[in-house]
């Protein structure tokens, strides 16, 4: 009975998101209630796991609402300032820094300031609305990627690094070799991409003559900081009761699978934010070469659609990119990074 209640909580979690808006739209109290059905059902709801729900969100929430109201208040000191860095270095070598640095900084002012930063940046290129689109979504991977190397940089990490009861550095240590790199080759691939595809087309008349067509950006204020970081506590909290709801299961069908086949089971998170995949997933049973196989398939098939993965569903929100738009390019790169990183993995 417990086994039948947590694959039906399973289900509902991964279809109704999909299938009734307005639980899409209020996904966090949606997963908080799956999150203590799961708890309740598997037996294991107790006061030490509230409070450890209350207590794991504290520090990814904080840096969301510090980091938030910072980038608010000094929202047009950095306008000013990166209009001036466009007219001192070439877009191509900007894209690079832009990709690259945001991923690799993502871990420490969080995947979701990342990617207000990243959407005020691709506001202000020069450039057409094709290439902005193409542009925020190598970034997103490359956000997505960075943020998962401290527990504070995205609820993936918050929720790896709690279930497993490792270190602040644990994901550091374990994937950065594999991480950093794919963040400085994502920024090379945006600068490449910016330069054979804008040499002819990138001036800063075009930009300025189709921005207001295809970007109305929608603009923060203090109640939207405050509610962005209230959700991402419920969210973090919700996935705790998840992941540890979830054990029976894991323990039942998840430990006994090879790595090889986590990894590519796990790009199901194209359509289903990580962090819940995560939580329903990652054991303190498991060995690091299975624990490395799983969030990395999480973190690259996440960038592949919106739903995957918090800097999508920020970017795509606020620049209007459509499902259809971001699938058109995100399913193949995310398709080719897949399989070089399985060769690296399990071959190299």
């Amino acid at each position: 009975m417990v086994i039948t209640g947590l694959i039906v909580v399973l289900l509902l979690v991964l279809v109704v998101p999909f299938v009734n808006k307005t639980v899409e739209e209020n996904l966090e109290p949606f997963l908080f209630v799956m999150g203590v059905a799961a708890s309740i059902i598997s037996g294991i709801m107790s006061m030490e796991l509230a409070l450890k729900a209350l207590k794991e969100p504290i520090m990814i929430a904080s840096a969301v609402f510090i980091a938030g109201a910072l980038f608010f208040l000094l929202h047009n000191q950095f306008q000013t300032f990166i209009n001036k860095v466009l007219t001192k270095i070439p877009i191509t070598v900007f894209v690079f820094l832009t990709v690259a640095l945001l991923g690799l900084i993502s871990s420490v002012i969080t995947a979701i300031i990342a990617s207000i930063v990243l959407v005020e940046i691709i506001y202000l290129l020069p450039l057409e609305r094709k290439q902005k689109v193409v542009v925020c979504i190598i970034a997103c991977f490359s956000i997505g990627l960075g943020a998962a190397l401290t527990p504070i940089g995205e609820p993936l990490a918050t929720i790896a690094i709690s279930k497993l009861d490792k270190s602040f550095f644990y994901l550091f240590n374990l994937l950065g070799k594999y991480v950093i790199p794919a963040v400085i080759a994502f920024g090379i691939l945006g600068a490449i991409y910016v330069s054979r595809s804008s040499r002819s087309s990138v001036k800063a008349e075009a930009a300025d003559a189709n921005a207001e067509e295809t970007v109305v950006m929608e603009q923060d204020t203090w109640k939207s900081i405050i509610v962005r970081a209230l959700k991402v506590y419920l969210f973090v909290m919700a996935l705790v009761f998840l992941g540890e709801g979830f054990q029976p299961l894991i323990d039942k069908y998840v430990l006994g699978l090879s790595p090889q086949l986590l990894y590519w089971v796990n790009m199901i998170s194209a359509i289903l934010d990580n962090a819940t995949l995560t939580a329903a997933e990652i054991s303190r049973q498991m060995t690091d070469t299975q624990v490395t196989a799983i969030i990395m398939g999480l973190l690259i098939s996440g960038g592949m659609l919106i739903p995957g993965n918090i800097p999508n569903i920020v970017s795509a929100s606020k620049l209007k990119i459509s499902s259809k738009e971001w699938a058109a390019w995100g399913v193949p790169l995310g398709l080719i990074v897949m399989v070089f990183f399985f060769i690296i993995l399990f071959f190299l």
